[in-house]
């Protein structure tokens, strides 16, 4: 299952993402959660915390400016730009994905 949150700015998508992820982690579902947003809050509404959501957008600032290197696939993107959240919720921050593969994000 996909569920993308999106709207006007200012009408609660972050609040609405992070109680949906945390609330399918809770129940079993296995969840990574995308923060698409270019003032990605997420990880502050998901509970990482201050340090680990602006490591994330550093690393997300570091894709954009060409000093990193996209990840080349689903796995690495998690395990190089991800973190983890509060009920087994894993997050990452990103710009874009390209060469998506089929049955990926």
């Amino acid at each position: 299952m996909k569920i993308a949150v999106v709207g006007k700015g200012g009408v609660g998508k972050t609040t609405t993402a992070s109680v949906l992820a945390r609330g399918l982690s809770q129940r079993g579902c296995d969840v990574v959660a995308l923060d698409c947003d270019t003032n990605a809050n997420l990880g502050l509404s998901l509970g990482v915390g201050l340090e680990t959501t602006e490591r994330l957008v550093a690393l997300r600032q570091a894709l954009d400016e060409g000093e990193e290197d996209h990840a080349p696939s689903w796995d690495e993107m998690l395990a190089r730009f991800g973190a983890d959240a509060p009920d087994g919720v894993r997050l990452t921050t990103v710009n874009r994905i390209e060469n998506m593969d089929p049955g990926c994000p």
